[in-house]
């Protein structure tokens, strides 16, 4: 049978999407900065797009939302103007849960006499607020605290964090790109000053992100040399993937509720089915606040990396932590930063669902999974292997 079940990696492009897509790949076309009515045209398509993403996060303006190649870049740019303000001085607080494009600034140049200040973790999955605030002085170029782990799903406290942050003048970014889409985003509520989401995380296509900006907010550009993007982001505009990604937007937005609720019934149904399948599975921030579709798992006496080699084979595509390019794998550093021992993080696998998974995959998929992980216990155990 197979399925895919690493939708937190990317999503299937919803066709809804793909129809509103479509007349941009091929009878219309035009560069939205342009004068004449083809570049007429393409704005307008493209600020309609804008005013769906302004919609889904809550942003006071569509003015307010910048149009990226994607959430790297976005998080980039935050982080490279901030470093650029504080001119090798000062710090930045970040929390362990950060994507790669967050801290990936400090060890550029750019970063050189920086501090970076780390926040773990609790072993639940989630920063505690009191600890992230306690890191920050007044001054600090930036602060980052993701809106929801990608690794766990477990959902962090941004709007206690910002209110410490502006107490002491400190621009916060949240990148929601794992959230939106899955869960109620509001800019608003957040009270961040810098919010990134993702279109391929939501059913839509990739290639087209978005930063929101919190209006007086400090920033300067990571990409010049062109007035797009009201100058906060030269580079030509790609409107079909821009269209997409306003229909996914509004998709999102109207369906929400009912996604959220689809999503949790087959995470739910999969964590469920584990005790009988894979007895000794243990899931990852379980007692905290999750995201409804992301399941994080670990299974002692198993390899991460060859339970999802053996699940490939049988047409399920599940994702593992980081490896080198040796091919030793190592365990995942966000996990660890949880206090999880190597053994588990080594172990574990994140099971991820999206619009596209039903029930029956998930029956179907247990047996499978309880199969392989006690092959590979029988066969660890029989090596020696602990």
């Amino acid at each position: 049978m197979g399925a895919y079940f690493d939708q937190n990696a990317t999503t299937p492009l919803d066709e809804r999407v793909r129809a509103a897509m479509l007349p941009w790949l091929g009878e219309r076309w035009g560069n939205a900065a342009s004068a004449h009515r083809f570049g007429q045209a393409a704005r307008e398509a493209v600020e309609a797009a804008r005013e769906e993403v302004a919609r889904l996060i809550g942003a006071g303006s569509p003015a307010e939302i910048v149009f990226t190649g994607s959430g790297t870049e976005a998080n980039n740019a935050v982080v490279y103007a901030a470093l650029a303000r504080a001119g090798g001085r000062g710090r930045v607080v970040l929390s362990g849960l950060e994507h790669p494009s967050v801290p990936g600034p400090l060890a550029t140049p750019w970063g050189a006499g920086v501090e970076g200040v780390r926040v773990d973790p609790e072993p639940s999955g989630v920063v505690a607020a009191e600890r992230f605030a306690a890191a920050l002085e007044p001054g600090a170029a930036v602060a980052a605290l993701m809106l929801a782990s990608n690794e766990v799903g477990t959902i962090q406290p941004v709007a206690t964090v910002a209110a410490a942050c502006r107490e002491r003048g400190v621009p916060l970014l949240c990148d929601a790109v794992q959230a939106a889409g899955k869960i109620p985003v509001s800019v608003q509520i957040l009270g961040a000053d810098y919010v990134t989401i993702g279109a391929h995380k939501f059913h839509g296509p990739l290639g087209a992100a978005a930063l929101w900006v919190r209006p007086g907010a400090p920033f300067a550009p990571l990409l010049v040399g062109g007035a797009q993007e009201r100058r906060f982001r030269a580079s030509t505009v790609n409107v079909a993937a821009v269209v997409g990604f306003g229909a996914a937007c509004r998709l999102a937005r109207e369906e929400l509720a009912e996604r959220a609720l689809r999503l949790a019934a087959l995470r739910d149904r999969f964590e469920a089915g584990l005790a009988t399948t894979a007895p000794g599975a243990v899931v990852h921030g379980a007692g905290a606040p999750r995201l409804p579709h992301t399941s994080s798992v670990a299974f002692p006496g198993v390899v991460q990396q060859e339970l999802m080699i053996r699940l490939d084979l049988e047409g399920y595509a599940v994702s593992i932590g980081s490896a080198c390019a040796s091919g030793r794998v190592d365990p995942s550093p966000a996990l660890l930063r949880m206090g999880i021992p190597d053994e588990l993080a080594l172990g574990t696998i994140r099971v991820s669902f999206g619009l596209t998974n039903r029930a029956e995959e998930v029956d179907a998929f247990l047996p499978i999974l309880g199969r392989a992980v006690a092959s590979l216990r029988a066969a660890g155990s029989a090596a020696g292997v602990r």
